[in-house]
């Protein structure tokens, strides 16, 4: 499969994702991409088109190691204590069209962790 058709079908599997997953004031949309070098977090309210709470690879407070599993791992608790801090509690989970496994899992799994329900 090439490369433009992987893409194509991610960009597909996302769009049907975000038609059923919605982020509101109450609960708002936990998105979730990544790149080949970086993991990002973001605390969306749709409703209001607004992010509330964000945390990424770039960030100074988290160190990159060798591991990109290890960094999302940071980003999710990173990102969950940042919406902690806006009155977050609860999200919804927005995968991006990507797997379910990897850093898209470690990241959920240490956001959980550190508190937000999902």
């Amino acid at each position: 499969m090439s490369k433009i058709n992987r893409k194509e079908g991610r960009r597909r599997i996302h769009a049907r994702i975000r038609k059923k997953v919605s982020g509101t004031a109450e609960r708002p949309r936990l998105a979730v991409h990544y790149s080949n070098q970086h993991v990002y977090a973001q605390v969306i309210d749709d409703a209001a088109g607004r992010t509330l709470a964000s945390a990424s690879t770039l960030d100074k407070s988290v160190e990159k190691s060798a591991s990109n599993v290890e960094c999302a791992a940071k980003v999710g608790a990173l990102v969950a204590e940042r919406a902690k801090a806006a009155n977050v509690s609860a999200v919804v989970f927005d995968r991006g069209g990507h797997l379910y496994h990897g850093k898209i899992k470690a990241l959920a799994e240490a956001a959980r962790e550190a508190g937000l329900q999902f």
